[in-house]
Protein backbone atom coordinates (compact mmCIF):
# COMPACT_ATOMS: atom_id res chain seq x y z
CA UNK A 1 0.00 0.00 0.00
CA UNK A 2 1.61 3.31 -1.08
CA UNK A 3 1.98 6.19 1.34
CA UNK A 4 -0.39 9.11 0.79
CA UNK A 5 2.51 11.29 -0.33
CA UNK A 6 3.25 8.73 -3.06
CA UNK A 7 -0.14 9.38 -4.69
CA UNK A 8 -0.24 12.29 -7.16
CA UNK A 9 -3.99 12.95 -6.60
CA UNK A 10 -3.12 13.86 -3.01
CA UNK A 11 -0.77 16.58 -4.30
CA UNK A 12 -3.45 17.80 -6.70
CA UNK A 13 -5.99 17.96 -3.87
CA UNK A 14 -3.53 19.87 -1.65
CA UNK A 15 -2.79 22.30 -4.49
CA UNK A 16 -6.50 22.82 -5.16
CA UNK A 17 -7.02 23.44 -1.46
CA UNK A 18 -4.21 25.99 -1.42
CA UNK A 19 -5.65 27.86 -4.43
CA UNK A 20 -9.10 27.85 -2.80
CA UNK A 21 -7.58 29.16 0.46
CA UNK A 22 -5.74 31.91 -1.44
CA UNK A 23 -9.07 32.94 -2.93
CA UNK A 24 -10.67 33.10 0.52
CA UNK A 25 -7.75 34.93 2.14
CA UNK A 26 -7.01 37.41 -0.64
CA UNK A 27 -9.94 37.67 -3.08
CA UNK A 28 -8.59 39.24 -6.21
CA UNK A 29 -10.91 38.61 -9.12
CA UNK A 30 -9.68 40.03 -12.39
CA UNK A 31 -10.30 37.28 -14.94
CA UNK A 32 -14.06 37.77 -15.40
CA UNK A 33 -16.92 35.47 -16.44
CA UNK A 34 -15.33 34.29 -19.70
CA UNK A 35 -12.40 32.97 -17.71
CA UNK A 36 -14.78 30.96 -15.56
CA UNK A 37 -16.18 29.26 -18.67
CA UNK A 38 -12.66 28.62 -19.96
CA UNK A 39 -11.70 27.28 -16.54
CA UNK A 40 -14.64 24.86 -16.61
CA UNK A 41 -13.53 23.70 -20.06
CA UNK A 42 -9.96 23.13 -18.82
CA UNK A 43 -11.24 21.14 -15.84
CA UNK A 44 -13.37 18.99 -18.15
CA UNK A 45 -10.50 18.51 -20.59
CA UNK A 46 -8.13 17.59 -17.76
CA UNK A 47 -10.53 15.03 -16.29
CA UNK A 48 -11.19 13.52 -19.73
CA UNK A 49 -7.47 13.32 -20.47
CA UNK A 50 -6.83 11.55 -17.17
CA UNK A 51 -9.67 9.08 -17.78
CA UNK A 52 -8.61 8.27 -21.34
CA UNK A 53 -4.95 7.83 -20.34
CA UNK A 54 -5.85 5.58 -17.41
CA UNK A 55 -8.14 3.51 -19.64
CA UNK A 56 -5.36 3.11 -22.22
CA UNK A 57 -2.93 1.98 -19.53
CA UNK A 58 -5.41 -0.46 -18.05
CA UNK A 59 -6.20 -1.83 -21.53
CA UNK A 60 -2.50 -2.60 -21.92
CA UNK A 61 -2.54 -4.19 -18.46
CA UNK A 62 0.05 -1.84 -17.02
CA UNK A 63 -0.02 0.05 -13.76
CA UNK A 64 -1.28 3.56 -13.14
CA UNK A 65 0.44 3.59 -9.71
CA UNK A 66 3.56 5.77 -10.07
CA UNK A 67 6.00 3.71 -7.96
CA UNK A 68 5.06 0.33 -9.47
CA UNK A 69 6.96 -1.31 -12.32
CA UNK A 70 5.28 -1.02 -15.74
CA UNK A 71 4.22 -4.09 -17.69
CA UNK A 72 3.91 -2.25 -21.02
CA UNK A 73 5.07 0.96 -22.67
CA UNK A 74 1.99 2.82 -23.86
CA UNK A 75 2.91 5.17 -26.72
CA UNK A 76 -0.32 5.49 -28.72
CA UNK A 77 -3.49 7.48 -28.24
CA UNK A 78 -3.08 10.37 -25.80
CA UNK A 79 0.45 9.14 -25.10
CA UNK A 80 1.41 10.51 -28.55
CA UNK A 81 0.62 14.01 -27.26
CA UNK A 82 2.32 13.70 -23.87
CA UNK A 83 4.52 11.19 -22.09
CA UNK A 84 2.53 12.10 -18.97
CA UNK A 85 -1.09 12.75 -19.96
CA UNK A 86 -2.43 12.03 -16.48
CA UNK A 87 -0.12 14.62 -14.93
CA UNK A 88 -0.94 17.01 -17.76
CA UNK A 89 -4.61 16.41 -16.94
CA UNK A 90 -3.89 17.23 -13.29
CA UNK A 91 -2.23 20.50 -14.34
CA UNK A 92 -5.19 21.37 -16.57
CA UNK A 93 -7.60 20.76 -13.69
CA UNK A 94 -5.54 23.01 -11.42
CA UNK A 95 -5.26 25.73 -14.11
CA UNK A 96 -8.99 25.47 -14.68
CA UNK A 97 -9.67 25.87 -10.97
CA UNK A 98 -7.48 28.98 -10.88
CA UNK A 99 -9.58 30.48 -13.67
CA UNK A 100 -12.90 29.21 -12.26
CA UNK A 101 -12.22 30.66 -8.81
CA UNK A 102 -10.59 33.75 -10.37
CA UNK A 103 -7.35 33.42 -8.40
CA UNK A 104 -4.53 34.87 -10.53
CA UNK A 105 -2.17 34.66 -7.55
CA UNK A 106 -2.70 30.89 -7.70
CA UNK A 107 -0.49 30.61 -10.80
CA UNK A 108 2.67 30.04 -8.68
CA UNK A 109 0.85 27.10 -7.08
CA UNK A 110 0.37 25.61 -10.57
CA UNK A 111 4.04 26.11 -11.41
CA UNK A 112 5.07 24.61 -8.08
CA UNK A 113 2.71 21.67 -8.57
CA UNK A 114 4.18 20.90 -11.98
CA UNK A 115 7.75 21.15 -10.63
CA UNK A 116 6.90 18.91 -7.68
CA UNK A 117 5.23 16.29 -9.91
CA UNK A 118 8.16 16.30 -12.30
CA UNK A 119 10.78 15.86 -9.57
CA UNK A 120 8.81 13.59 -7.25
CA UNK A 121 7.20 11.30 -9.85
CA UNK A 122 8.03 11.85 -13.52
CA UNK A 123 11.83 11.59 -13.37
CA UNK A 124 11.61 8.32 -11.41
CA UNK A 125 8.98 6.93 -13.78
CA UNK A 126 11.10 7.82 -16.80
CA UNK A 127 14.12 6.08 -15.29
CA UNK A 128 11.99 3.00 -14.61
CA UNK A 129 10.61 3.02 -18.18
CA UNK A 130 14.12 3.38 -19.59
CA UNK A 131 15.32 0.39 -17.53
CA UNK A 132 12.41 -1.77 -18.68
CA UNK A 133 12.06 -0.69 -22.30
CA UNK A 134 15.44 0.83 -23.26
CA UNK A 135 15.50 1.80 -26.95
CA UNK A 136 11.68 1.81 -27.22
CA UNK A 137 11.49 4.39 -24.44
CA UNK A 138 14.35 6.41 -25.97
CA UNK A 139 12.60 6.57 -29.35
CA UNK A 140 9.28 7.54 -27.77
CA UNK A 141 10.86 10.21 -25.59
CA UNK A 142 12.59 11.75 -28.61
CA UNK A 143 9.30 12.21 -30.46
CA UNK A 144 6.96 12.90 -27.51
CA UNK A 145 7.29 15.74 -25.03
CA UNK A 146 7.34 15.17 -21.29
CA UNK A 147 4.32 17.47 -20.74
CA UNK A 148 3.12 18.13 -24.27
CA UNK A 149 4.39 17.44 -27.77
CA UNK A 150 4.94 20.35 -30.08
CA UNK A 151 7.34 23.11 -30.95
CA UNK A 152 7.52 24.32 -27.33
Amino acid sequence: MPKLTDLPPVWLALSLGLVWALDRLVPWGIFGPRAQAFGAALIGLGLALMAVAAAQMLARRTTVIPKNDPAALVTGGVFRLSRNPIYLGDALVLAGAILWWDVPHGVPVLIGFMALIQHRFILDEEARLKRHFGPQFDAWSRRTGRWITGPF
